[in-house]
């Protein structure tokens, strides 16, 4: 009898303890930055950056196809099917995409530049596989050799004799190629143009990859030096004459596009979506292997989840992996219905950085907002680079806050530095943002490799790619199943924010005036950041089918801000008139 009951309790032990091993966790807005934490190892994402790394990607290459292929293996293994096979029911489909490419594609192959008397060549491939400049043809397999011209300032070429000579010049080779190389007649062109946020002093081996127009008629090729190589070649150049023996071979064909892009089908308004753009192109391993792994990640363990049932997204959620700026403008051009449904479109590029290495920190670069036109306290312009623009530009909207919240959110978790940047463009954001679809930049900078052939696999942190992947999959879980609530709690983040900056520029404006700098100016940007979040408050109606109840709340928030603008204003202007 004791040992019938002994062995049932053990039996009824198993049975519960199976039971506890076999119950998942259900994903929901309480728990998503504790389950994605956990889940979000980073492994695949660093394992396809660097897979991708490896080739000098443009599009139609090799390394850019092979890379799309390894894509779409990693998706099929995790669930996706391919949407030539796939039938209604399936919620995990992808696509690839193929058209036939307008230009021909380009790939470096080798390279090898010697001075005439020496041992130690000027550069190589091997050490610096961005030395190749972009479009150039092959020379013949013995190479060539002739004598290098320096000419300190581009736009004198004309008065030069360059034919049959190399021309070395301190600027872009593309900015010299048709007076040099097609109406001059040179051989070919040598040049250095490093800017000075790469520090070439000290990354004196960097070079930052250049192009040069793709010309099938000279079938000429450029050279792009380090800041070592540069400096010897000048050396070498004070002395006498200098011979030159360059060896290139490239391969430049026929190709075709290929764009690939994974959806995740929505449950309730399928229609409706967020797409994650990452490029594939340009031969980095930051820039954009990163991005292209991340990506990977983020839908490989969001198909785990459904697969499990613990994650139901009522919105779809789309990844595209193609060529910069081009794949997505088409995504979002070709076909009018589809753009009027997406929601939010977001940037994955430069996202993997060993900043301790690289320098800079995490950007969140934001929809143009006032601080794009009045640049001044915390906010900062990137040495990239952005231009002034003006009040009719701007595109007010809770995404910014949004995001910066909760990316801020896991910072504090994890210690990881979260910053933000004005507005300037160059990735994938922009044509988001040309068709009035909210859209932001995920990135870094100032980077000291960035676009050199020092930007490996080294300069890239696992742990960073992980904060990115799980700080983007919390904000677009919460974005996909966004409802009421959601929005009456976005909408009091909004409130906080204006609350914040609106005394931010209060202070400001307070130094400006003591400088005797313009009232008017000073009332404009209050004005300014009043009307953004006036019209940012109003943009949470977007997540509600039912907006009476939110409409007041919006009402509230707008009378709120509204009279803290008309408060600080009235102290700038006594300030003034005192």
């Amino acid at each position: 009898m004791f040992k019938n009951l002994l062995f049932s309790t053990l039996f009824l032990c198993v049975l519960i303890s199976c039971k506890k091993e076999k119950e998942v966790q259900l994903l929901n807005s309480s728990n998503y930055f504790d389950i994605l934490n956990k889940e979000f190892s980073g492994d695949l994402a660093f394992e396809t950056t660097y897979f991708v790394e490896k080739y000098w990607r443009v599009v139609g290459n090799t390394g850019f196809n092979k890379s799309v292929y390894r894509v779409a293996e990693q998706l099929e293994k995790s669930g996706f099917v391919n949407e030539d096979k796939a039938t209604q029911s399936d919620i995990l489909t992808y696509r690839i995409e193929k058209r036939p490419l307008k230009s021909p594609t380009w790939e470096s192959v080798n390279a090898i530049v010697e001075i005439e008397g020496e041992k130690t060549p000027l550069l190589q491939h091997s050490t610096n596989r961005n030395m190749i400049a972009m479009n150039s043809y092959s020379t013949p397999k013995r190479g060539v050799f002739a004598e290098v011209v320096y000419v300190k300032d581009f736009n004198t070429i004309k008065t030069i004799d360059v034919k049959g000579k190399i021309i070395f010049v301190e600027t872009s080779p593309y900015r010299v190629f048709d007076e040099a190389i097609v109406k001059g007649g040179a051989l070919g062109i040598i040049s250095y143009s490093n800017p000075k946020y790469l520090q070439p002093e000290k990354n004196s081996t960097s070079i930052q990859f250049r192009s040069i127009p793709l010309n099938e008629d000279v079938k000429s090729w450029g050279i792009a030096m380090s800041y070592k190589a540069k400096e010897r070649l000048k050396t070498k150049l004070l002395k006498g004459k200098v011979f030159l023996k360059v060896t290139i071979a490239t391969n430049i064909y026929s190709s075709e596009e290929l764009t690939i892009i994974a959806d995740i089908k929505g449950k309730i308004i399928p229609k409706e979506r967020l797409v994650f753009s990452a490029h594939i192109q340009e031969p980095g391993a930051n820039d954009n292997a990163s991005g292209v792994g991340v990506a990977l990640e983020m839908a490989t363990l969001t198909a785990k989840f459904i697969e499990e049932k613990r994650f139901v997204p009522n919105r779809t959620l789309t990844f595209l992996w193609g060529d910069e700026i081009v794949s997505t403008n088409r995504y979002v051009a070709e076909d009018s219905i589809r753009a009027k449904n997406i929601k939010w479109g977001i940037s994955l590029d430069m996202v993997g950085e060993d900043t301790q290495k690289t320098g800079g920190t995490f950007l969140i670069e934001k929809m143009p907002d006032p601080s794009a036109i009045w640049t001044r306290g915390n906010d900062k312009h990137t040495e990239w680079g952005g231009s002034k623009m003006k009040l009719n530009q701007m595109k007010p909207h809770y995404l910014n806050d949004f995001l910066i919240a909760k990316f801020e959110e896991q910072g504090k978790r994890v210690n990881w530095i979260v910053n933000t940047n004005p507005f300037e463009g160059g990735s994938d954001h922009v044509p988001f943002l040309k068709a009035n679809i909210p859209s932001v930049l995920f990135w870094h900078f100032t980077d000291q490799f960035y676009h050199t052939d020092n930007d490996r696999i080294d300069k890239v942190s696992k742990t960073t790619m992980k904060n990115v992947g799980v700080s983007s999959l919390v904000s677009a879980y919460t974005l996909l199943n966004a409802n009421k609530r959601t929005a009456k709690s976005i909408l009091k983040t909004i409130e906080s924010k204006a609350v914040s900056r609106l005394k931010e520029e209060q202070k400001l404006s307070e130094i400006s005036l003591l400088k005797r700098d313009s009232l008017n100016t000073e009332i404009a940007i209050i004005s300014a950041w009043n009307d953004w979040y006036i019209k940012t408050a109003r943009t949470t109606l977007d997540m509600v089918n039912d907006s009476t109840e939110l409409t007041k709340n919006i009402e509230e928030t707008q009378k709120r801000i509204n009279l803290m603008s008309s408060e600080i204003i009235e102290k700038l202007k006594r300030t003034k008139r005192n």
